[in-house]
């Protein structure tokens, strides 16, 4: 669910530059190697030092660097038709376990680092989770997805019906100024202006397309055992005024499209994984104060239905993904739990990071086991005890700092790191 509120500065102009590149680098193939390769060159600095500039949010500073891989094309398929190639301009996908694809598209400004989150997120709740009840092997659930031809359109501004193209796509639509990247000022400021919808729209695509939705205009999908039990609970917590509190006019809307389900699932999963901790207009409840869980603790308590259907079912219970922190970090990016930094309600259940960019940062650790892997500036890692309560050891440039305390800071395994910091001294590696 979006909540529209705040003034929205909407340009007229489209991105027009896009379709004059593609052309020079059509005729740029007529030149001999070396001019190609200074071209290149020349386009992979401005690629690594230039912002994107959003037509809504002109302070924007998402980073386009690339990082090695990142499987970011600048070519759409063209069997996704036509309103997809004349309308986004990057393109990566996840390979499903069948060979085939889940399609991910992207507008002009759609920064990088936001389509690798993107993915990451949905690549998170694709991993499988061994052991789970749904989830242990979820192959079934990304090959529906494939088979039902899904793609994922990350669109230019926000949900306010200024972009035509939303009204065009046939996918999953997700906004440019609700895609937070970790380590942006969107995302460490926590002031739900650009609120986090990337779990939320990424869960409603793969519930659609591969858990799949019972009733009236549902969805064919591979789990309908776990989609009995998200409707249970969907159905005890509206009788029971748990969720859609004060929501009348929105639940017949979404009671007639069928949606009832997905949007209840998604005010959990946002509340497992710490979305709406810092949300300060209500001191209890999350999803915009009309569900009683506003952090995991309370799913237990308030919603137990609702922590049921989290617990071992399907979902890990951290983020899988590996955390690309943007390069417009300049400072601390804390995985750790801590109360003046609300961000940390949700960066808590992160376990493995890389940094962007070249600025000096430093990573504080939590109690899972973190892969950290620092850039091209002086990075540091900050630990919760003393030098001696920890053994170090280096061997070909990667540094493994094990806590001899059970449970506090876990077994780090760090790359590109240049110091530790302990309560009693920093040590240089």
């Amino acid at each position: 669910m979006h909540k529209r509120n705040g003034s929205t500065e909407v340009y007229a102009f489209l991105c027009l530059i896009i379709d004059k590149k593609m052309i020079m680098r059509k005729l740029n193939l007529l030149f001999s190697f070396w001019a190609m390769g200074m071209l290149v060159m020349t386009s992979c600095s401005k690629d690594n030092d230039s912002p994107v500039n959003s037509p809504v949010e002109k302070t924007s500073e998402f980073s386009n660097q690339r990082t090695p891989n990142n499987g970011i094309s600048r070519t759409i398929p063209s069997d996704l038709g036509e309103v997809y190639t004349k309308n986004f301009n990057r393109y990566t996908k996840v390979t499903t376990p069948n060979g085939g694809a889940i399609h991910i598209v992207a507008q002009s400004n759609i920064s990088d680092e936001q389509i690798i989150r993107c993915k990451g997120i949905l690549q998170h709740y694709l991993t499988n989770y061994p052991d789970s009840q749904y989830g242990a092997d979820k192959s079934a659930v990304a090959n529906k997805m494939a088979e039902n031809k899904a793609i994922l359109c990350l669109l230019n501004g926000q949900d306010d019906g200024s972009n035509p193209v939303g009204n065009k796509v046939t996918g999953q639509p997700l906004y440019q100024n609700e895609i937070q990247v970790e380590g942006h000022s969107w995302y460490m400021n926590q002031n739900y202006e650009h609120r986090d919808a990337a779990f939320e729209e990424i869960l409603h695509f793969v519930h659609d397309n591969g858990i799949g939705i019972d009733g009236a205009n549902g969805t064919s999908g591979v789990l309908p055992a776990y989609q009995a039990e998200i409707r249970a609970a969907q159905k005890n917590a509206l009788f029971n005024n748990l969720w859609a509190i004060g929501q009348d006019d929105w639940i017949k809307e979404i009671t007639a499209e069928n949606s009832l389900s997905q949007e209840y699932f998604a005010s959990v999963v946002d509340a497992y994984y710490g979305l709406w901790g810092a949300f300060t207009e209500s001191a209890t409840n999350g999803m915009w104060g009309f569900y009683v869980g506003k952090i995991r603790e309370d799913l237990k308590t308030d919603d137990p239905m609702g922590y049921e259907l989290m617990n071992n079912k399907f979902f890990h219970p951290y983020l899988t993904y590996n955390a690309q922190i943007s390069a417009s970090l300049n400072g601390n990016f804390s995985l750790k739990f801590d109360a003046s930094k609300p961000y940390t309600y949700h960066s808590r259940y992160l376990k493995d990071v890389i940094l962007l960019g070249k600025n000096n940062n430093t990573i504080t650790v939590n109690e899972m086991d973190n892969n950290i892997t620092g850039n091209s500036g002086t990075n540091t890692v900050i630990f919760s005890g003393k030098s001696s309560e920890y053994t170090i050891k280096t061997s070909d440039g990667t540094t493994t700092v094990r806590d001899k305390t059970k449970g506090r800071d876990g077994l780090n395994t760090l790359s590109k790191i240049e110091q530790l910091q302990f309560t009693d001294k920093t040590i240089a590696l």
